[in-house]
């Protein structure tokens, strides 16, 4: 007979406001970039799952996008629909929280956790508190709103205490077997994840309107031995976007597609050619139909 402990497996949803770093601790937990990160909200826009073996469990850990209230448009309402859905059926929900301030768009998530799945609280980017005795009293907020199976102080950034984060989780995880080979990093293809790669450098290298008016999709996806050929086209919703995406003699968008190709690169571990076109479709984010087509 075994005195192993049982193999525990289960689906984890990481949930909270934009930009608490939902993606990055994705990013850090699996130990790839599988989920693009920037500094603006809506940067993520799929349910993305990465995952985790170890010797006594395997996390399926679910990317959501931040639950959006400012902007309403169909595909504002999708991402909405994405998190509620992400939520009805997971085993334990990893609630980020910026450990520098509670707002009430944190209020607004702890809303929408549904009351019967355990809820572990990472107060995400301790690092960046100056002042370490802050962090007593917002420990003391964030229990105070609902009931919770643990609260970790992290930084996803860092690495800080994620050991922990994982260790409080793997309790409150069903004992099963593993659902996925336990090389495995995520559920997405490469062809997902390319397109994801352009779209992070949009986000990061435009001002503020231009990246919400984007998507990505991906034409030609071919592999010969190491090497990928990709070709993307970028939708926007205007012709005075693309001039902005393109940038003077194309150097703006030349500039996105490098960056991109070299995280490709690095990512799919070979050399990669990419060539990306920007093409305008207007009103692509308020058309069902056109989000249907483009995987939302």
């Amino acid at each position: 007979m075994s005195d192993m402990p049982p193999f525990r497996c289960g689906f984890v949803a990481i949930v909270g406001r934009p930009s608490v770093g939902k993606s990055t601790l994705l990013n850090a937990l699996v130990g790839a970039r599988i989920s693009i990160t920037s500094r603006k909200p809506q940067t993520t826009r799929h349910r993305i799952a990465g995952i985790v073996t170890t010797e006594a469990a395997q996390f399926v850990f679910v990317d959501t996008p931040g639950f959006q209230t400012r902007h309403k448009s169909a595909l504002n309402d999708r991402l909405n629909r994405t998190v509620r859905e992400s939520l009805a059926d997971v085993d334990v929900i990893v609630w980020v929280l910026d450990a520098a301030r509670f707002t009430p768009a944190d209020l607004a998530v702890a809303a929408l956790l549904p009351p019967r799945t355990p809820v572990v609280a990472a107060l995400n980017k301790v690092d960046a508190l100056a002042d370490k005795r802050a962090l007593l009293p917002r420990l003391q907020e964030v229990a105070a709103v609902r009931e919770l199976a643990a609260i970790v102080p992290i930084s996803a950034e860092r690495g800080l205490q994620l050991d922990d984060l994982k260790r409080e989780i793997a309790k409150l995880l069903p004992e099963s077997p593993p659902l996925y080979p336990a090389d495995e990093l995520t559920d997405r293809d490469e062809r997902f994840l390319a397109a994801e790669l352009v779209r992070e450098k949009i986000f990061r290298l435009l001002g503020d309107e231009v990246p919400y008016a984007t998507t990505v999709t991906i034409d030609r996806f071919e592999q010969e031995g190491k090497l990928r050929r990709i070709h993307a086209t970028v939708l926007v919703d205007k012709t005075s976007q693309r001039a902005i995406l393109l940038g003077e003699k194309g150097a703006r968008m030349k500039s996105i597609a490098t960056q991109a190709r070299q995280d490709m690169e690095r990512l799919f571990d070979g050399p990669v050619f990419l060539e990306v076109w920007v093409r305008v479709k207007r009103g692509w984010a308020d058309s069902d139909a056109s989000l249907a087509r483009l995987g939302y």
